[in-house]
């Protein structure tokens, strides 16, 4: 295997986890439920593509890329569609309102 294609399947697993770790941070960080979905969209978009380009890169052109290339598609085709439907039922109920104006200490006072 060449060693130019490891490294850039390196780098782009590289850029792949700092994409998910980012919206890790941003899902524990966010206020609003919304938000947070848009954080943890990164990790759906951003960070399983280039992970998967990585991977493409390490396996050359086999039937294996062709499997994590079809894992995307389908990957991409559903997360958009239930992300539509968990934020409109989030606004639907308005569950997101509960959290607009409550403090970090009364948060913690629900859950216990």
């Amino acid at each position: 295997m060449s060693t130019v294609r490891i490294v850039i399947a390196i780098v782009l697993i590289g850029i792949g986890m700092i994409f998910i770790l980012l919206s890790c941070i941003g899902v524990f960080r966010m206020k609003y439920a919304l938000n947070r979905m848009h954080a943890a969209a990164i990790a759906d978009t951003c960070g399983l593509f280039f992970c998967i380009a990585g991977l493409c890169v390490l396996s050359g052109f086999t039937f294996m890329t062709l499997k994590l290339i079809l894992i995307l598609v389908i990957f991409w085709l559903t997360s958009p569609i239930s992300g539509h439907l968990i934020s409109n039922m989030i606004k639907t109920t308005g569950k997101d309102e509960l959290y607009k104006n409550a403090s970090q200490k009364e948060l913690e006072k629900d859950t216990n």
